[in-house]
């Protein structure tokens, strides 16, 4: 212990302090999965991972595109005559190339509805890097971001950590389904002046993340005139923008600026390919800023976090193959809404609801009547016997700044269909068993609410319920329907 007090003191107060928020449940659950992953034939009692938003529904669709152009990688025989100029040095500003194909599928993601400027694209690695360059430029130390809730657990450390930038919530609830309201953006900014912080800007997820709606277009341009109003700038996360796989269809906040008169310098788009695409592991993030000055000053600040020059040729290619996006965004559409309804009607089955939705890579799960009270302290008591028994990384509401205690981020993209059914089980022996308990309790206790704090047996006991076997062929897929 005297030995890490002694090395602590040698390091910043950025490296050391806590604003990574590595102590959030969101990442505590991912610790759990790393100490006992799920696997169908080495641990199938192990914790399955459903609190990683990862689209891999598609990618053996990209496996075969690689498959067919070898020359698109300079670590082929096709194409290593390309080797020498593109592991040379390259300007920071991107291949033209690249930037190129990254403005045409931006145009395609949003429906050739709007033009994107190739030499307003600003690379960064991922969105996490795109985020803070903008925390950089727009804000200083002190100064705020307004954040419609429940927003992305990691912008406390994205736009936090580094930059010294606070995070003011707008808290929105489930009474009109998390809309953003006028009513609750003047609340808190005007929260914010009282507590003497400077408001620079709103930031906002079309689609949400983790709520997997979209904003309609009278919110958006509510939004824009709000900012314009305030003269703060406007910061829309639009990384899921081809996850979208039922109506009503997504509108880009470039789609509002173009038919509303406002101060478009005051409009800045975050993108990447790492849910679109399914590229979390190229980092390719994105800053589109209509504002010429915030353009000049993340260019400088990309050198510190660019995208290879070789991902970039090979990005480039696949961008610019027209018919391959074009199956792909419309297989990857049908995909997601297929694992989607599964998931969710599976639940409906045991009377589990969750907020409507059709974008993104999970949904919001309602485990609100399972709670004996509804507080914080017991959601995170529901969250540690699903996470301990049921064996499943769900992430909870409160480490999304969810103002309502019981609802639950589950991830459905990021797993084979065999792992999926496995999960959508344990979720249902779960609830069909605290049913079983509430009876229970009712009928000897004389208690109107479910007692979370009663013994529950292992998850290998309620598994082992005559009502579901855990090793049902998956094929008859038991699970969809009413038990």
């Amino acid at each position: 212990m005297e030995f890490i007090m002694r090395n602590t003191q040698l390091l910043s107060k950025i490296a050391t302090n806590d604003g990574h928020g590595e102590k959030s449940p969101y990442f505590d659950g991912w610790k759990a999965y790393d100490s006992d992953p799920f696997s169908p034939r080495t641990n199938p009692c192990g914790v399955i991972q459903m609190g990683l938003a990862e689209n891999q529904l598609s990618f053996d669709l990209i496996q075969q595109w690689v498959v067919n152009h070898p020359r698109a990688s300079i670590c082929t025989a096709e194409g290593s005559k390309d080797f020498k100029e593109i592991a040379i040095f390259q300007d920071y500003h991107g291949l033209p190339e690249f930037r190129n194909a990254i403005a045409k599928f931006m145009e395609k993601v949003r429906g050739d509805r709007v033009t994107f400027d190739p030499d307003r694209i600003v690379m960064a690695g991922g969105a996490t890097g795109a985020h803070e360059m903008l925390a950089f430029c727009l804000a200083d130390p002190g100064e705020a971001f307004l954040v419609p809730t429940p927003y992305y657990p990691g912008f406390d450390r994205d736009l936090r950590w580094r930059t010294g930038v606070e995070l003011v919530p707008v808290i929105c609830d489930s009474s009109n389904n998390f809309k953003i309201t006028q009513r609750a953006l003047e609340a808190a900014y005007d929260k914010a002046k009282e507590s003497n912080i400077k408001v620079k800007g709103l930031l906002i997820t079309n689609p949400s993340n983790p709520l997997g709606t979209i904003l309609d277009r009278e919110t958006l341009t509510n939004l824009v005139t709000f900012t314009d109003e305030k003269n703060i700038h406007l910061v829309c996360d639009e990384i899921y923008a081809a996850t979208v796989f039922n109506k009503p269809s997504f509108v880009s906040i470039a789609e509002i600026i173009k038919q509303t008169n406002c101060n478009r310098d005051l409009i800045h788009i975050v993108y990447s390919l790492s849910k679109d695409m399914g590229f979390p592991g190229f980092r390719v993030g994105i800053v589109y800023s209509y504002n010429d000055a915030v353009v000049n000053c993340a260019r400088k600040m990309s050198s510190f976090g660019l995208v290879s020059t070789q991902t970039q040729l090979l990005i480039a290619s696949m961008l610019s193959d027209e018919s391959f996006l074009e199956k792909f965004i419309a297989e990857s559409g049908e995909r997601l809404a297929t694992r989607h309804n599964t998931f969710t009607r599976g639940l409906e089955q045991v009377g589990i609801g969750s907020l409507k939705s059709n974008a993104g890579l999970f949904f919001w799960m309602d485990l609100r009547r399972l709670l004996n009270e509804p507080t914080v302290e017991a959601e995170m008591k529901l969250w540690r016997i699903i996470i301990n028994e049921v064996k499943l990384n769900v992430s909870p509401g409160s480490s999304f700044h969810c103002s309502e205690p019981g609802w639950f981020r589950v991830c459905f993209a990021n797993m084979d269909d065999e792992t999926m059914m496995v999960a959508l089980r344990r979720i249902r022996n779960f609830v069909l068993k605290a049913k079983e308990l509430e009876v229970a309790s009712k009928k000897h206790c004389r208690r109107s609410n479910l007692q979370l704090s009663l013994s529950f047996r292992r998850l290998d006991d309620i598994m082992m319920t005559p009502r579901i076997s855990p090793h049902s062929p998956i094929a008859s897929s038991p699970l969809v329907r009413a038990t």
